[in-house]
């Protein structure tokens, strides 16, 4: 996609983000058995609502369960702000919650504190994580092991679309939605296609850019989360990420003539919002760059049509490409941010 092609391929990041196909087929094979008993399990029990704990990567994948949670099973979904245990030490009352935690590591202290202040209310945690030697996985009442092999690069890629796709899964089983599950089952195939997309048309806008925004909507929000954060993390650009229905609000006054705008439009009505949202955008004169499955590839970024809940996740994985290839453009290493480790060990 950009030149060298050989640098491109060499970086953890590339060859990790490549992995996602196969590391979800596997995630897939390994848990089956469990996510069926678990379906069954918060069928039996019905709890009353899903507290979240997660940070970065896998807090945006949390934000991209929200939504598939609360619109396939009618479930509210809170994200935990961990501090309020870590920091705070505040009790909490008894709940019958589900208590989804989700890390590559499993090892950050507040999150860790957090969990179990939880599982000590009565939540049943349920923990999506990269590391079946870790901390939480030895603290879950349920462990759905990633399976994705180690990912030594500090930009997550496969273990965040996994976990993604691993919430998917959940609530497949959960709802008893043979569309999604019938999804899942081609998304490894679909996802080593995506990962083929080129995106490279947004290389020379962005490569000089400042500011950037990310809108999505719905399954998508989640998605323009994670990319607004690795435009930060690997390319030293300040993206920030909106709603489309949320970016006609203030934000809308920041953009105008050549302000480039990154839009993940999905199949369905969340997706109308997007492309509306990019027409309005379109017509200021900024750079917008949307990827959209209805229009398949005119709109400028190929996209691939699926179920609406998993396009997101297609569309990801083509970003992450993409966002290696921008950061090598950019100068930088998508591997080895400044200031950044692995595992951000937060109190």
């Amino acid at each position: 996609m950009t030149g060298p092609d050989g640098e491109a391929r060499s970086t953890l990041m590339f060859r990790e983000a490549a992995q996602c196909g196969q590391g979800l087929a596997s995630f897939l094979e390994r848990n089956r058995t469990v996510l069926k008993d678990l379906g069954a399990r918060l069928r039996d029990w019905s709890p009353s609502m899903v507290v979240t704990c997660a940070r970065g990567s896998s807090d945006n994948a949390a934000t991209y369960g929200k939504y598939l949670i609360e619109t396939r099973l009618g479930l509210p979904v809170s994200s935990a702000a961990l501090s309020v245990s870590s920091v705070f030490e505040a009790p909490l009352s008894k709940s019958r919650a589900l208590c989804l935690a989700i890390s590559q590591s499993g090892r950050s202290p507040d999150l860790l504190t957090a969990v179990s202040r939880h599982q000590a209310s009565g939540a049943l945690v349920v923990a999506l994580v990269n590391d079946e030697a870790s901390p939480l996985a030895d603290m879950a009442d349920v462990v759905l092991p990633l399976s994705v092999g180690p990912e030594l690069s500090v930009a997550a890629t496969k273990s965040c679309l996994v976990s993604m796709a691993g919430i998917t899964a959940l609530v497949a089983c959960w709802a008893q939605d043979d569309e999604l599950d019938a999804a899942l089952d081609t998304l490894p195939a679909a996802l080593d296609r995506a990962f083929e997309q080129d995106w490279s048309g947004a290389l020379p806008d962005l490569a000089e850019a400042t500011n950037l925004f990310v809108v999505g909507r719905g399954f998508g929000f989640g998605v323009a989360q994670e990319a607004a954060l690795k435009l930060k993390e690997t390319c030293a650009l300040h993206a920030e990420a909106f709603s489309a229905a949320e970016v006609r609000h203030g934000p809308m006054t920041i953009v105008g003539a050549g302000f480039p705008i990154l839009a993940l439009a999905t199949s369905d009505a969340a997706g109308d919002s997007v492309r509306a949202a990019a027409a309005d955008f379109a017509a200021r004169g900024a750079h917008v760059h949307l990827a959209d499955p209805v229009a398949q590839g005119i709109s400028g970024l190929p996209a691939q049509a699926a179920h609406p809940a998993v396009e997101p996740l297609l569309q990801l994985l083509s970003f992450y490409r993409f966002a290696n290839d921008l950061s090598l453009r950019r100068g930088l290493d998508p591997d080895s941010p400044p200031h950044l480790a692995k595992v951000t060990c937060t109190v």
